[in-house]
């Protein structure tokens, strides 16, 4: 399903950036499919009201297990890839963590720890709705990266909604970055924090993400988290 990821290609934005865009890795077909299971209560454990816990305003669910192939087959494909990104990122930091290479293998530490609810979400905005911005740890076990998978088409299915990423910057002013990813486009970006180089080595830099008002229609997307919840 997935195509083959471009890994030094992957690991420049990353380091740059915090956040690497994928073009087009699902077809508008799955993309379809994955956006049709939103109306089968079957497939999730719960369902959050973003105007409810005041996170801003739409809806989203979490999958329960078994997490349906598709988003199973993802979680895993795209996994390896990071996990040896997120290594670099540790040591860069000088922080005392490995990341195992496989994803069975954090999940068995997910759980290990009491972490055993799976992350995986669906969420749908309609006109007027926002997500505030935030971080998904969900636990003492983390995960590095996140992914959101653009499931509608922007300026088709809906307008306004972008993807807003912003970083805080010790000692400096907030940056604030917004993408408009196109329907199967796959955005990868950190959960937490990203190495950033100065003057005296690499320091840390916390990242949040959120999503603008959207202004007409329905905004869908998939959102992939490694980890899983306490």
């Amino acid at each position: 399903m997935l195509k083959k990821i471009d890994l030094p290609v992957l690991k420049a934005n990353l380091n740059e950036n915090g956040y690497a865009v994928l073009p087009k890795i699902l077809s508008d077909e799955i993309c379809n499919t994955l956006a049709s299971t939103y109306d089968n209560s079957e497939n999730f454990r719960s369902v959050i009201n973003m105007k409810r816990y005041q996170f801003g305003s739409g809806e989203y669910k979490y999958f329960k297990y078994p997490l349906p192939a598709i988003i199973e087959e993802l979680r895993h494909q795209i996994y390896p890839y990071l996990a040896q990104i997120a290594n670099d990122w540790m040591k860069k930091l000088g922080i005392q963590k490995t990341f195992p290479s496989q994803l069975n293998e954090l999940l068995r530490l997910c759980h290990e720890n009491g972490q055993n609810r799976p992350t995986p979400l669906i969420l749908k905005y309609e006109t007027g709705d926002w997500n505030a911005l935030h971080q998904d740890l969900y636990g003492t076990i983390y995960f590095p990266f996140q992914v959101v998978l653009f499931l509608t088409q922007p300026n088709v299915d809906y307008t306004g909604g972008e993807f807003v990423i912003v970083e805080n910057r010790p000692r400096m002013q907030s940056k604030g970055i917004v993408l408009q990813p196109t329907k199967g486009d796959a955005v990868i970006f950190t959960t937490n924090f990203r190495p950033a180089l100065g003057g005296r080595g690499y320091y840390r830099t916390s990242m949040r993400h959120g999503v603008s008002e959207v202004r007409s229609g329905k905004r869908i997307n998939l959102g992939i988290i490694f980890h899983d919840a306490a």
